[in-house]
């Protein structure tokens, strides 16, 4: 008696289907549902039966059969997972809506922020749900940036000038970024640092017993990436004299010196002015008021601060300032420059779009 059922589908590739069922059995470490799938297409291509392939490819007949019928209904295109609908929102459109105007454009009674509880309670849903309509459209309410615009009348200038500098140095002239990190404080910790460990990060005390504290002179050269340092108990206009000799004393005769830095008093003392006057090939540029960001420098020292100063304990000024002098020994020995990648009608766009949302917001 002849057996009854289903009709077999036969499979006939192309030889173009061929080849790309052949490039996706190659990417079983890329997805290797997809690879199987073709591998069993292949097989059943070549007029092979069901229960061969299955055990040839270690999988059941009913496998077999299913990405067959797949392949001969849709093709390659079979051979994707299809989109699947889920579970039902629970949450509409006009509900979720309402979060994001709520968090936006109010406030709790007698609170500064939302957080996702108060505003869970408020809008009626869990505090997950917020949580996550608040990540999907990039909702902080915990978080607060601060902000200062420059009111430098030579705003715009300044900043040409010096973004200037970093992008196209002039010919036959080293450019240096130049600043001070005042009062660096010798910490020592109130009880012994302990090591990391598997599984345990370093650990350390909250509080410490203040040595005292220095002050550093900073010099990034831009092109090369060398630091020029000297450590001070203050930063008087002597004391910053003193450093520009040294800067000065560093770059051989010939070539002109461009240093930016910022508005400090130290800096436009009568000594420094007498001091220019006897040096012609140094000139000053002074980054805009509350502009320090445009000093390169600047990353200098949070890179000093996070590798060498913040985890450090110290318990003395000597060693402070030795701790600070390995750590510029060890960055001019790799002498990395860092690269300014903003032109200076990036920024100044920036700052506009910033002030006209201010404008706007406060209506100014």
């Amino acid at each position: 008696m002849a057996k009854i059922g289903r009709p077999r589908a036969e499979v006939v590739i192309t030889e173009s289907e061929r080849a790309e069922l052949t490039r996706l059995t190659k990417r079983a470490h890329v997805n290797r549902a997809v690879a199987f799938r073709a591998r069993v297409v292949l097989a059943v291509a070549d007029d092979a039966t069901d229960k061969a392939v299955a055990r040839r490819l270690r999988t059941t007949k009913t496998t077999v059969a299913k990405w067959r019928v797949r392949f001969h209904a849709r093709r390659l295109a079979g051979l994707y997972d299809e989109p699947r609908v889920g579970a039902p929102r629970t949450v509409s459109d006009d509900a979720v809506e309402a979060v994001i105007v709520k968090t936006l454009e109010t406030t709790p009674t007698g609170e500064t922020h939302w957080s996702t509880r108060t505003m869970a309670k408020a809008a009626g849903m869990s505090h997950t749900m917020v949580g996550r309509i608040w990540r999907t459209f990039g909702l902080q309410p915990h978080v607060t940036e601060s902000f200062k615009l420059s009111p430098d009348p030579q705003l715009v200038a300044k900043v040409r000038d010096v973004v200037g500098l970093y992008t196209h140095p002039p010919q036959n002239a080293v450019v240096f970024s130049l600043d001070e990190k005042p009062q660096v404080q010798a910490l020592q910790r109130a009880q012994p640092i302990l090591p990391m460990d598997l599984g345990q990060p370093e650990r350390q005390t909250h509080n410490y017993i203040r040595h005292g504290t220095l002050d550093l002179f900073a010099a990034l050269n831009v092109a090369t990436g060398e630091v020029l340092t000297r450590c001070t108990a203050q930063h008087r206009a002597q004391d910053f004299v003193a450093f520009l000799r040294e800067i000065d004393a560093s770059v051989e005769a010939g070539l002109a010196i461009h240093v930016v830095l910022d508005n400090l008093s130290a800096h436009k003392a009568r000594a420094v002015h007498r001091w220019l006057l006897r040096h012609p090939r140094v000139h000053f540029h002074f980054t805009p008021t509350y502009a320090s960001w445009l000093n390169l420098v600047e990353r200098f020292f949070g890179l000093l601060t996070q590798k060498a100063l913040k985890r450090g304990s110290h318990t003395s000024i000597p060693q402070l300032r030795a701790a600070i002098l390995a750590y510029v020994a060890a960055h001019n020995e790799r002498r990395t420059p860092f690269t300014w990648v903003k032109t200076a009608d990036e920024i100044l766009d920036k700052m506009r779009r910033f002030g006209l949302r201010v404008q706007q917001v406060y209506g100014q």
